[in-house]
């Protein structure tokens, strides 16, 4: 895992992102990239409430407003990047360098901000990414988006930054294609993990309990050694389980695939995955 995507928008979610990005950056010397893209006012207003009912002036004054504000982010967004590198002494660098540890470079383009992002999001071992915590042009279920269809696990930061993301790590485990493949990802990290938990909640999967023994057996020959929790179904709703049991290890990231098998919005997030993507105050790695 040695080149990292991190998508800064100018927001203030980009503190934590950067953050988040240090910390695994810097044990696997791995390359920064930050990019940016300008959205175009006229994609932002697709976001706009009631901008489909504006004529006239009244549209003109949000084009302008939407302008204003996209110029800006992209600003704060350039700023924020050299201030980064300056805070944590980071070379700036367009090509590879790999004595000098953790390296950055900056990447800016304007428009067409969906395609980009995600076209760009695909050439990368890892995509950091944060919540919105407002407005910022993009489309509102950006993230789901970005998760279904880049093919590249993505890093969720929390909203409060955190500088300890390889602490404890929790595998949320179940028996899919898409735990698998978030797992194999992120197998660089867990290896650089102070600790892992593999955990489970049985659900309707009796075989569950035999799977995280088995998985913590193939660890240890990647030098990963694991702790497992596994909870018989009848425990509570999985998602609150999980991410109560996370708490209680005081995990600094959960490792977990988007649980689902059709491409239906409701099928796919369910209701644990939904919550760690909008609101979970744990730094989640996520594959589907």
């Amino acid at each position: 895992m040695k080149n990292i995507l991190v998508l800064v928008s100018g927001g203030s979610s980009d503190g934590a992102m950067s953050a988040a990005a240090f910390s695994l950056a810097q044990p696997l010397d791995a390359h920064l990239e930050f990019f940016h893209v300008q959205v175009d006012p006229r994609e932002a207003a697709l976001w706009q409430p009631h901008a489909e009912f504006a004529r006239g002036p009244a549209m003109r004054e949000i084009f302008q407003r939407l302008e204003a504000e996209c110029v800006m982010r992209t600003a704060v967004a350039r700023h924020n990047f050299v201030q980064f590198c300056e805070l944590h002494r980071i070379t700036i660098t367009e090509r590879p360098c790999f004595d000098i540890g953790v390296s950055a470079s900056w990447r800016e383009e304007i428009g067409d901000a969906d395609r980009r992002l995600m076209f760009c999001a695909r050439h990368y071992d890892l995509v950091i990414m944060g919540r919105p915590t407002g407005p910022n042009g993009l489309p509102p279920n950006f993230l789901e988006t970005m998760l279904l269809g880049c093919g590249r696990p993505l890093l969720i930061a929390p909203r409060l930054p955190s500088n300890a993301l390889l602490g404890t790590i929790m595998v949320c485990w179940k028996e899919t294609a898409n735990a698998a493949r978030a797992l194999g990802a992120a197998m660089p990290l867990l290896a650089k993990a102070e600790r892992v938990v593999l955990a489970g909640v049985e659900e309707k999967d009796a075989g569950l309990a035999d799977g995280l023994a088995d998985l913590s057996r193939q660890l240890e020959w990647h030098g990963v050694s694991a702790r497992l929790e596994f909870v018989p179904s009848g425990g509570g709703p999985p998602g609150e389980v999980l991410m109560a049991m996370a708490r209680s290890h005081e995990a600094s990231l959960l490792v977990m695939g988007g649980y689902g098998h059709s491409h239906m919005r409701e099928t796919i997030f369910g209701g644990f995955t939904q919550s760690v993507l909008e609101a979970a105050d744990i730094t989640a790695f996520l594959m589907h």
